[in-house]
Order: C-alpha cells, then structure tokens, then sequence
C-alpha cells in the first residue's frame, strides 16, 4: 500500500502532466481549445485530491470542483477565494468531450482555464509541505 506522501505525489504528477498537455496545446496556433480546458479541468481536480489527501479528508470519486473545494474548507477557510472561479472549469470534465453536449471553448476561455489551473496548482502546492523528510 502507497504511504500517503506517494499517494499525494502519484495525484501532483498526474496533475503535472495535465497541466502539461493543456500548456503544449496552446502554444500552438491553432490550439484544440477542449483539450487545452478538459486537461486544465483534470489537473484542478488531481491537485484538489492531493491536497485533500494531505489534509486526511476522504472524498469519493467526482468531477465537481466546486464539491471537492468545499471539502477542502472543512480544514483550510482560505481556499474559499479560489471556489467560484475555479469551479468554472467543472463543465470541462464532460461537455467538452462528448458530442451531445459539446460546445467548443474560445481560445480566450482556454487561456482563462489555464491560468485557473495555475493559479490553483500555485495554492495548493503552497500548502503541501512534508514533515520529517
């Protein structure tokens, strides 16, 4: 079984790469604009679970930031400034991948998306700290 700090390790990378993929995506000119908000989608979500590993709350699988946010605040008020617009990217998880609901983001949404997903990487990253390492 994973230690907890390989477990919140394992999320960050995953969160890493996500973040990653949408940054490649934009530098392009004719950037995939789903692709670019679904990965900024992902990576909040993964760093979410990371921090919520760190801070020892249990949460079950989900796409909504918006409710794994409010799990984080049982233990960090502060994350609460972040919750409305980083909630934004939650439709992200779906809409942009399946015809049915599929909508095709502007290429500014998709650079709104990406600084939400830094902007939440930076915050929580802040937080995480290991103890006796």
């Amino acid at each position: 079984m994973k230690t907890k700090k390989e477990l919140i390790n394992n999320w960050i990378n995953k969160a890493e790469k996500d973040l990653l993929s949408a940054e490649h995506e934009l530098s392009f000119s004719s950037a995939v604009t789903e692709s670019v908000c679904f990965h900024c989608q992902q990576a909040v979500e993964k760093y979410l679970k990371a921090y919520l590993v760190f801070l020892d709350i249990p949460f079950t699988k989900t796409h909504e930031i918006g409710e794994l946010i409010t799990k984080c605040e049982e233990k960090d008020g502060e994350i609460s400034a972040l919750k409305e617009e980083a909630d934004k990217l939650t439709d992200y998880a779906i809409e942009v991948r399946y015809p049915d609901d599929w909508f095709e983001p502007s290429l500014e949404e998709a650079k709104d998306a990406f600084k939400i997903a830094k902007k939440i990487k930076e915050f929580i990253l802040n937080r995480i700290i290991f103890r006796n390492e």
